[in-house]
């Protein structure tokens, strides 16, 4: 089974004007939206579309986090979080005018008491099971939190994939992640470089696989992606054309891509190449990917 964890919930409230947003006037919205998130409940979104079953896992709080938990039920998500006694799950506020202007919630605090909770949780994971773990660290958490949790699984088979940034990514590798996906720009901060060559790409991969990590996964926006894998074969990918209109959740829909093309054929080009279309589908679409979408990209990879 894969589990995903979301850290931070949100509910994102996308407003739609018609003409430049005025500050410290009333603008009337031309349309709006609601929007269940977070990066690993985007990636269970996605993972959803493809067929393959997932719990998502995290904490939610109040009635916005009833609300989001219902939303995701009414999607045919599973889910499992901690409920916490106070605060409220984060409400963002997207507003869609010529330029995007965006006001984020902080999001309800996080007591020992309720990671404990979640620990429990994770301890009901066996071998071969898959842990994502995608997103930043709230500030009421200790930024080793996912050091912690993968700590806690180790040498249980548990396949741990990480979607983090910066010291988040590198101080996880210790515990020999199955999967990473930083973007090269990511990736250049790593190694303390600016990556302008594909071979310079792949040596900085091959790096943070001296670290730790298994399979390194490198997404480059409209230049593809590039995966180096375990038994240190390289595989690159191009990307579909077609017109991006939404960046949000792309990330997420490639990890969801990847991991569901692994668990299926055990192939990582394979999985590169799902990952690849799931990435793409959610670009060009104003949501996440749908499966029409991804199906119709596939043949075109």
């Amino acid at each position: 089974m894969i589990y995903t964890v979301t850290f931070n919930p949100a509910i994102d409230y996308v407003v739609r004007l018609e003409a430049p947003l005025e500050v410290g006037e009333v603008n009337r919205a031309a349309g709006e939206d609601c929007v269940l998130g977070g990066k690993g409940i985007n990636v269970s979104g996605v993972l959803a579309q493809l067929g393959c079953g997932s719990v998502a896992l995290g904490f939610v709080a109040g009635e916005t986090g009833a609300w989001l938990e219902r939303g995701l039920a009414a999607q045919g998500m599973k889910t499992d979080f901690v409920h916490l006694e106070q605060g409220m799950t984060r409400i963002n506020v997207k507003i869609k005018a010529g330029q995007e202007t965006e006001l984020n919630g902080a999001g309800p605090d996080i007591p020992e008491s309720a990671m404990q909770e979640l620990e429990k949780k994770l301890d009901s994971l066996n071998e071969d099971d898959i842990l994502i773990l995608a997103g930043s660290i709230p500030k009421s958490l200790p930024q080793d939190t996912y050091e912690r949790l993968l700590a806690r699984l180790q040498g249980r088979g548990v396949r741990a994939v990480v979607d983090a940034t910066r010291d988040l990514l590198v101080n996880v590798l210790q515990y020999h992640p199955f999967l990473i996906k930083p973007n090269n720009h990511e990736l250049g901060e790593i190694v303390g470089k600016v990556l302008k060559t594909e071979e310079e790409i792949i040596a900085a991969a091959r790096t943070l696989q001296e670290k730790g990590a298994r399979n390194v996964l490198v997404s480059m926006a409209g230049d593809g992606a590039l995966l180096v894998d375990e038994q240190g074969q390289v595989h690159r990918i191009g990307c579909p054309k077609g017109k991006v209109v939404n960046s949000v959740g792309a990330g997420d829909s490639m990890v969801a891509g990847f991991v569901a093309g692994w668990m299926q054929t055990r192939s990582y080009s394979f999985a590169l190449r799902l990952g690849t279309a799931c990435g793409s589908a959610t670009a060009f679409s104003l949501g996440l990917a749908t499966k029409e979408k991804i199906d119709e990209l596939m043949k075109k990879i």
